[in-house]
């Protein structure tokens, strides 16, 4: 017999628990894997060796040297009574576990807070429900997770999405999002886009004031600022009288912070570029 994709389930939900390993194990659903050795690809039966309703008794049973480890974890976003309490025991079990193979134990999140933020909140409050909806993703990226299937939107939790996102994963694709996860990620891109695309600058900036601003960013005083430009026209009052024509471009006060962080809000310069000197 094939080799197993063995999978486990954590989920308060008794129904959400029965009805993944019941449809799974019934449907003896194969996904496509990566090339063997001769070039050829193969598929491997997804199982569900086992389902638990928090974070305790799934630890318990993956620190039990009798029991088989799973490839895959599929794991409620909200557990122990915490919006993203699913988050910390992902980043636990990557720290801590492998498959019995030796590989990472790849996590898929089930979650219901992509299901239509706008329908339930009032607009002016939609623009900080995405900011924070985007911030949970990442961090359960930055914590280990590598799929997201929403748990209760039309083309949502479905057995179809879970084998989809593991199908993804199998073909050595890094991260799997499926439709309603996907529509709100890229509309808070594009908030993002917009909101900062509204600044843009409306005066020019020369070549020598952008030079002037990399330097101020590096912290460098007028006199060092002159001394870098390497330019004998350039001495401290006409790098201060540069710095004071930026101010009152930006309109912001005469200040070197304010500045460097009015120039980087309007792209002018980027974090990146600013190269320090030695002291």
């Amino acid at each position: 017999m094939r080799d197993s994709i063995k999978v486990m389930v954590v989920d308060d939900e008794p129904l959400i628990r029965k009805a993944i390993k019941t449809e799974l194990n019934e449907r003896n659903e194969s996904v496509p894997c990566q090339m063997n050795d001769d070039g050829e690809v193969t598929s491997r039966p997804i199982e569900v060796i086992d389902t638990f309703p928090g974070a305790l008794p799934l630890l318990s049973a993956l620190r039990d040297p009798n029991k088989p480890k799973p490839d895959y974890l599929l794991l409620d976003m909200e557990l122990q009574g915490e919006p993203t309490g699913g988050i910390r025991v992902a980043e636990k079990v990557c720290r801590d576990f492998r498959n019995d193979n030796g590989f990472p134990i790849r996590i898929i999140i089930l979650s219901g807070r992509f299901d239509n933020p706008a329908e339930a909140i009032p607009p002016e409050q939609r623009q900080q429900r995405m900011l924070e909806i985007g911030k949970v993703v990442f961090d359960a990226l930055s914590h280990g997770a590598s799929a997201f299937v929403s748990k209760n939107a039309a083309g949502g939790f479905s057995i179809e999405n879970i084998v989809r996102a593991i199908a993804c994963l199998e073909r050595g694709e890094r991260y799997y999002f499926n439709y309603p996860v996907m529509m709100t990620l890229t509309e808070l891109a594009g908030n993002m886009v917009e909101r900062y695309s509204i600044l843009q600058p409306d005066f020019e900036v020369s070549d020598v004031e952008r030079s002037v601003l990399l330097y101020e960013a590096a912290g460098c005083t007028a006199h060092e600022i002159a001394f870098n430009l390497d330019n004998p026209c350039e001495n401290d009052k006409s790098i201060q009288d540069k710095q004071k024509e930026l101010s009152r471009k930006m309109d912001i006060p005469n200040k070197s912070g304010a500045r460097v962080a009015k120039a980087i809000q309007y792209g002018i310069i980027t974090p990146s570029e600013v190269k320090f000197l030695k002291r």
